[in-house]
């Protein structure tokens, strides 16, 4: 049964939802980016409702300034207080769970490898974390890499070319940013990296193999030696869309749980 909860949060008042089950092992979903605790197409409710049905409690929130949360967005770097109130609110309206795992993508992965022990998590699944410094109009070189190298391999790449179908300068600005030195440290990756590998063996990595954010991560990972457990999901969707996309990511949060 899913259930609607008000809990406090630095005066402000938060809204999560829980699907009710039995288990000892709760998981709670932290939505990434802006959307609501329901995540992408409603993947998140759908999520919750099958573990639910497998005995698995599930607890979701909108974090300040997000959905039916009052509040200001501050973004991802500004939501430790929302998921140390969200972990408290989980344990008081599921009182049976005594192991809560945090499950996230993109920069909610984020905020649950740097945030989840200081909130009380026990265990994190992190899917496609966000590692990237700073924005700009394209995307990070490391998944412009990895896509130049799949077009190459395509004969219509070439076809599309000779016909004027392909954005010239797109492309030498791709390859610039490939070639360019950075002019200043990966900061974030570092400290990503650095909390993951500090959660050991409780925790696991999720990633769409040909997502941009997804390749960038297991590029950073990579060049960091960083060795924890990975599950790679044979789609180019960041929010596990496509079709069996998510009966995957399940399968991969209850091996974890």
């Amino acid at each position: 049964m899913r259930r609607l909860i008000a809990f406090p949060c630095n005066g402000d008042r938060l809204l999560g939802s829980i699907d009710a089950a039995d288990g000892a092992t709760g998981l709670l979903i932290v939505s990434g980016g802006n959307e609501v605790r329901s995540g992408a197409h409603r993947g998140m409710a759908l999520l919750a409702a099958s573990l639910a049905a497998r005995g698995i409690p599930v607890f979701r929130y909108d974090r300040r300034g997000i959905g039916d949360s009052s509040g200001t967005n501050t973004g991802y770097t500004g939501t430790k207080d929302d998921l140390i109130a969200a972990v408290a609110a989980f344990r008081a309206h599921a009182p049976q769970v005594a192991r809560i795992v945090g499950f996230g993508n993109c920069d909610a992965a984020t905020t649950l490898a740097l945030f989840g022990r200081t909130a009380g998590i026990d265990a994190i699944v992190l899917a496609n974390p966000w590692v990237v410094q700073h924005d700009d109009t394209l995307p990070p070189a490391a998944a412009i890499r990895a896509r130049y190298t799949q077009q190459l391999r395509d004969p219509a790449t070439w076809w599309r070319a000779l016909k004027g179908g392909i954005d010239i300068g797109k492309a030498l600005r791709g390859m610039r940013k490939i070639a360019a030195t950075p002019s200043q440290p990966q900061t974030l990756a570092d400290d990503v990296i650095a909390a993951i590998r500090d959660w050991d063996t409780e925790a696991h990595i999720v990633l769409a193999k040909g997502d941009a954010t997804a390749i960038t991560f297991a590029d950073a990972a990579r060049h960091r030696r960083l060795g924890t457990r990975t599950t790679i999901v044979p789609t180019d969707s960041h929010s596990f869309a496509r079709a069996g996309d998510g009966a995957a990511l399940e399968a991969a949060i209850v091996a974890a749980l």
